[in-house]
């Protein structure tokens, strides 16, 4: 079932949202607001959650409360890869929760933390230990990324690809199991209480869907963040994907994160741009809520939250 609405990834993250089209992040901010008034008119039970932030920057989340954002949502998304690409120590993550709480005045859900095997199978499970040590019962929300490895054939999204160096290549080492599915040394370690849950993006018609849901479910995993991909929407099929995926994760409370522009409705023609209408998300964003989380399903996480917060 689809416990709540993620809205966007990584907004403050260029090779996400190509803020140099967006000022102030003001489009952005106005994009949140209204799509969260169009998702309560569908559903107002539905957790809307804004979209993981990376590096749980504060700063940007201080903007997104100084533009009214916090009235819209009821909980805050935010990353952090301190052994990989974030400046600061894998030890702050209390502290950074903690201000992020401060900031926003809701509940801080942690949609994207890990650590690549780039460099040796060790870092990753030194990574996940020590994680899930500073954050447990910190937040209601945890999502390790990810449970594969990236497919050596596939591009990450970063906008300058191996330009970035071994930056770009950490993309690929992120999962528990290698991109064919056999386990990692860290695949050992990972819980299996349910308490953790893991992010995993599924590409258009990705061929490990099934293979994701077996392992998850032989782990015991409960909860699940991933996307609806809105720029794959306009490609042919596309909703017998969106149909077949959803379905198949049923058995897990799922996050569902909403992002990427399709090119033509885009300032620019690439996923990466604030859409030219805003509106145009905001549909999207309803039809997704009505066919995936309709409001006879919304009636569970909202008192947890509340508890949470």
């Amino acid at each position: 079932m689809v416990e709540a609405v993620v809205l966007w990834n990584e907004p403050n993250n260029l090779s996400h949202w190509n803020f140099h089209l967006d000022e102030g992040w003001t489009r952005f901010s106005e994009m949140v607001k209204l799509t969260s008034q169009r998702i309560r008119e569908t559903n107002p039970q539905l957790p809307i959650v804004l979209g993981g932030v990376s590096s749980c920057d504060c700063d940007f989340l201080r903007l997104m409360a100084s533009h009214g954002v916090m009235e819209h949502v009821d909980a805050v998304g935010v990353h952090g890869f301190p052994l990989d690409w974030n400046h600061w120590n894998i030890h702050e993550w209390p502290a950074r929760i903690a201000e992020a709480e401060q900031v926003t005045q809701k509940p801080v859900w942690v949609t994207e933390v890990g650590a690549s095997s780039f460099g040796a199978e060790e870092v990753a499970v030194f990574g996940l230990e020590k994680t899930l040590e500073l954050l447990r019962g910190r937040s209601p929300r945890i999502h390790w990324y990810s449970l594969f490895d990236l497919p050596p054939t596939w591009p990450a999204e970063t906008r300058h690809k191996e330009a970035e160096g071994s930056s770009y290549y950490r993309h690929y080492y992120l999962g528990l199991l290698k991109h064919d599915g056999s386990p990692k040394m860290v695949a050992s370690h990972f819980p299996t209480d349910g308490e953790i849950g893991l992010c995993q993006w599924f590409h258009f018609e990705d061929h490990r869907l099934d293979a994701a849901v077996e392992w998850m479910q032989q782990h015991h995993v409960r909860y699940l963040r991933t996307g609806v991909n809105w720029a794959d929407s306009f490609r042919p099929n596309a909703v017998a994907w969106f149909d077949r995926m959803m379905e198949a994760l049923k058995p897990f409370q799922v996050s569902m994160t909403l992002c990427f522009t399709p090119a033509h409705l885009g300032i620019e023609e690439h996923h990466t741009s604030p859409p030219s209408d805003i509106r145009t998300y905001a549909d999207f964003a309803a039809w997704a809520v009505e066919r995936y989380a309709p409001a006879q399903e919304g009636r569970m996480q909202t008192q947890e939250m509340e508890t949470a917060a």
